[in-house]
């Protein structure tokens, strides 16, 4: 029985391996008082991703700061999503994703552009991997309701391999044949 224990703890071990990048978006210090005084607390927010197209967020609250990052980021890795990326990079089509009173706008972007981009959204797409996009948060400017519109968003991001697939179709039906009709018949012209 311990060594069934032994193998599984194994395996968790295994899967926390430093493949995973983490981000500390916010830190607040809440207080409640008591009797006595006021007690101290503090909340983290923790943004994680493998910057491989795979990201999440978790809140942790505890009394020291070192365990309430700690909590987060475990969260965070529980509540893991896969994002498509074109070419690795950047955003298939522009998007939209809203929270509460939060509202983004993520936009593709060519190569060379960087992450312009917010704080708590920056640090979403630094996990993530996205290298170039333009994005605006619209509305509320709560670090919290911008990470969550942010990944509503991205939870609407399609690849044209999905589309087809959904569709029946093949991927180059969708996106068409952009450059090699035009070049074709220019060399049978000539």
């Amino acid at each position: 029985m311990a060594e069934r224990e032994n193998r599984r703890g194994n395996r968790r071990d295994r899967d926390e391996s430093p493949e995973f990048a983490d981000r500390l978006v916010a830190i607040n210090r809440v207080s409640k008082t008591v009797k006595g005084g006021k007690r101290f607390g503090f909340a983290a927010l923790v943004v994680v991703g493998d910057q491989k197209g795979r990201v999440g967020f978790g809140k942790g609250k505890a009394k020291e700061v070192p365990e309430a990052i700690r909590k987060a980021t475990e969260q965070a890795k529980r509540k893991m999503m896969r994002v498509p990326l074109k070419e690795g990079r950047t955003l298939h089509h522009d998007i939209e994703g809203r929270h509460g009173a939060g509202k983004v706008v993520m936009r593709t972007a060519p190569t060379g552009t960087g992450i312009i981009a917010g704080g708590p959204m920056r640090a979403v797409f630094e996990m993530l991997g996205i290298q170039d996009v333009v994005a605006k948060s619209i509305g509320s400017q709560n670090p919290y309701n911008m990470i969550r519109a942010t990944l509503d968003g991205l939870s609407k991001e399609q690849s044209p391999r999905n589309v087809a697939q959904r569709r029946g179709k093949k991927v180059a039906d969708l996106l068409g044949k952009r450059e090699e009709a035009p070049a074709a018949t220019a060399t049978e012209e000539a």
